[in-house]
């Protein structure tokens, strides 16, 4: 089987496995079955030319003729990060599990393993129909992971994510069907195929509306400002796994959406909407900020962290330079790392505590040392401590940002503050001070599997903050091809408010 489709249908085929397992073998079958599936993804990596802007591993055959519909994979750069990404977190996730998950681990990994296969088929998928069945199989199992596994409210924040999530696909069929019939209108053919739709040439109103309905849909699963409120209520509630990947990858399809599908396709309506996109992004970041400052149940702050630190993704998108779209794509890695490793920790607490109260807990570092040091360590990276991977990404956002807009990206750019801000104030609340509560007391420091999934993260996050090239050397040559893409487009700025915001890459051409 060519590889794109083994590492994609692979954790599916194998989650149907684990379902079917005695409950007693269900542990390590789910866990030996993502590390199977982690191996078989390097290839991807150790194969992939990292000079090429092309796609790669391309699978390219008919699916249902009769509609035009191919089953079209390939991956660039950043589609490689992205599943390496999810790949490297399963097994992570599943370890992190066999404490955390008190009932039916066994449906559990199962479900765990399918939303996997399904999230990497959103990174590979060419073909607009294959990316709509994998970006709604997703939803599937993460419902379920949450309404089954999830605390208190777990329903209504299922319900919640799944009425947000609907919606926005709703959007987003409609905006296909349309370049679906718009092509058939061009050429006399059928395609949903990519590649055949971005030779359109559209009107701007078309553009406007098609894009609108896509943006709409991406924009809820980023979670942008104002429609992220789905997303504390589904990260709380969330079994620590479901928050984990909720965080470390399914987010960031509504960024990867922008990137590879609203932005190329509809170029004059990036031109018209960018500006307006750019203003919630920062709304978003200082928005999160602030709110997770107020938070006194912990995983509820690092959940609004995410609104915060995906706003910084989208202002690096719709920067259209060269830096701000990297360092974009690479905080989307960073996010995944950093993030995920906060929920994984908190859940750790919470298994020994049953609480998520900030005010519950103080002096930790007594009694787990090597727990809040591990806290230190990703709370810097979280923060974008130099050396560490979130400096990174921001840098470069902030560096692209302030090419083509200073203003919004100095505002932008009081979100590093206020993320120390709140990010420090709880791990000093949490980790330092005396321990007072007795229930503390008696709390034991990580046990030889926990540091087993914890300490990946950390070597992670050094590695991307001291070699960021490793990843870089790849996701540049698809993103310098992105911004000549939306660059042709452009005759003079790429958004409509004159030289004021016109990059210099692109003033520099004018004269």
């Amino acid at each position: 089987m060519p590889l794109l489709s083994l590492v994609t249908l692979l954790p599916i085929a194998l989650g149907i496995v684990v379902a079917a397992m005695p409950q007693s073998a269900s542990r390590m079958g789910a866990l030996v079955a993502s590390i199977v599936v982690f191996v078989v993804s390097i290839p991807l990596w150790t194969g992939f030319d990292a000079a090429g802007a092309e796609y790669q591993f391309v699978e390219d055959m008919d699916w249902i003729a009769q509609w035009g519909v191919r089953y079209h994979l390939g991956i660039d750069g950043v589609s490689l990060c992205l599943i390496l990404l999810t790949t490297a977190m399963t097994p992570l996730i599943l370890l992190a599990g066999f404490s955390g998950v008190e009932k039916n681990f066994r449906g559990y990994a199962a479900l765990m393993l399918v939303l996997e296969g399904a999230m990497i088929g959103t990174f590979v998928a060419l073909d607009t129909f294959l990316f709509y069945v994998f970006w709604e199989l997703v939803l599937l199992p993460m419902y379920f992971l949450i309404g089954i596994w999830g605390g208190e409210r777990r329903i209504y924040a299922a319900v919640k994510l799944f009425i947000y999530t609907v919606a926005g696909s709703l959007f987003m069929l409609v905006a296909l069907i349309g370049l679906y019939y718009q092509f058939h209108e061009a050429t006399g053919a059928w395609s949903t195929d990519l590649s055949d739709l971005l030779t359109l040439s559209l009107t701007p109103a078309t553009q406007k509306w098609m894009f609108a309905c896509l943006a709409l849909a991406f924009a809820i699963k980023v979670p942008m400002f104002p429609v992220h409120t789905w997303l504390p209520d589904a990260h709380v509630e969330a079994p620590t796994g479901g928050s984990v990947v909720l965080a470390s990858v399914m987010l960031k399809m509504g960024t990867y959406g922008f990137y590879r599908f609203a932005m190329p396709l509809f170029p004059d309506a990036v031109t018209a909407y960018g500006p307006f996109l750019i203003a919630l992004a920062v709304i978003g970041i200082v928005y999160g900020a602030l709110v997770a400052m107020v938070q006194d149940d912990v995983k509820k702050l690092v959940a609004y962290s995410s609104v915060s630190h995906l706003g910084y993704v989208m202002l690096g998108l719709f920067a259209l330079n060269a830096p701000g779209v990297s360092g974009g794509i690479y905080q989307m890695l960073n996010h995944g790392i950093s993030t995920g490793a906060l929920f994984l920790l908190v859940g750790v607490l919470y298994e020994r505590r049953h609480t998520r109260r900030i005010v519950d807990y103080g002096g930790i570092t007594k009694v787990m040392p090597k727990f809040a040091l591990i806290f230190m360590i990703i709370t810097f990276s979280s923060i974008g401590l130099p050396g560490l991977n979130g400096f990174v990404g921001e840098f470069m956002i902030l560096l692209g940002g302030f090419q083509f807009a200073p203003i919004p990206t100095i505002i932008a750019a009081s979100g590093v503050i206020l993320g120390a801000t709140y990010m420090l104030w709880c791990f000093q609340r949490m980790m330092f001070g005396p321990l007072q509560n007795e229930a503390n007391r008696n709390l034991k420091d990580l046990n030889p599997r926990e540091l087993a999934y914890l300490l990946p993260l950390v070597v992670l996050a050094f590695v991307m903050g001291l070699f960021p090239n490793v990843f870089l050397d790849r996701i540049n040559p698809s993103v310098e091809r992105f911004v000549e893409r939306m660059e042709g487009h452009f005759e003079a700025s790429p958004y409509a408010c004159g030289d004021a915001c016109l990059p210099s890459w692109l003033a520099q051409e004018a004269e």
